[in-house]
């Protein structure tokens, strides 16, 4: 019995390193990466908003199409696919159903943040994110939705560094990983001394975002396996290159 993408995407985490992962944005996209050797891939709301409704990543991009588009690139991968769940486009009952419908559309994986909506890209000014408890409430309700049934991981990522500080982003983090979530992802961290305390500060599988010209330091991912990382994603590289 074929085990499922939740199950795979669970094994490769297993394993000791870091996982590079670049985000794709249709099923042709997910299949180069598949076919150049690597073993996850993230569908980016970023490059999906960009190429599917030609918009900025400002939360415009609807619910409905990001299953969709995410159900054509999970039928057409064969690794684990992650996905973009932005604000899970609502109330806990509105997280808890993107979470199901991200679940059903075949992903290993899906992200909920806690900035309020419409969100901003990651790297961008103006962002603002939710109060703790909003923030809390959002990723208990994607946790529920796991443990009712939905095959997925829950990837909890805060964007509070920029609004807030760091130590408010650490905090959040904590948080986040106590009450469930599988994979932890502080957005946007400034210098490499704030990489490296974000998985000493937090214990826990932690994402890494690496884009290029954005506020974080771009490091190789030897380094960030060294700093504790368990997967390194590379939001735009194709993208750009394409």
């Amino acid at each position: 019995m074929s085990r499922s993408p939740a199950a795979r995407l669970r094994r490769l985490l297993e394993r000791r390193g870091c996982l590079v992962m670049p985000c794709c944005w249709d099923a042709l996209s997910a299949r180069m990466i598949a076919g150049a050797g690597f073993e996850l891939t993230f569908m980016s709301g970023f490059a999906v908003s960009a190429t599917r409704i030609g918009a900025p990543d400002t939360g415009l991009i609807s619910l409905g199409e990001m299953v969709d588009q995410g159900r054509n690139i999970c039928a057409a991968s064969s690794i684990p696919v992650l996905g973009d769940g932005d604000t899970g486009h609502g109330n806990a009952l509105n997280v808890r159903r993107t979470v199901e419908l991200y679940a059903r559309a075949g992903f290993a994986a899906v992200m909920i943040e806690d900035q309020i909506a419409p969100k901003r890209c990651g790297h961008t000014r103006g962002k603002q994110v939710v109060s703790r408890d909003e923030a809390l409430m959002r990723i208990r309700a994607a946790v529920d939705a796991r443990e009712a049934g939905a095959d997925i991981l829950i990837l909890a990522r805060t964007d509070a560094r920029n609004d807030l500080g760091l130590d408010e982003a650490l905090w959040r983090a904590r948080a986040f990983a106590q009450i469930g979530a599988d994979i932890l992802f502080v957005e946007a961290p400034q210098s490499v001394e704030e990489l490296r305390r974000i998985p000493a500060a937090a214990p826990g599988l932690h994402m890494a975002n690496m884009l290029e010209g954005g506020k974080t330091p771009f490091l190789p991912p030897k380094e960030l396996e060294a700093m504790g990382y368990s997967i390194a994603a590379y939001p735009l590289t194709i993208l750009s290159a394409a």
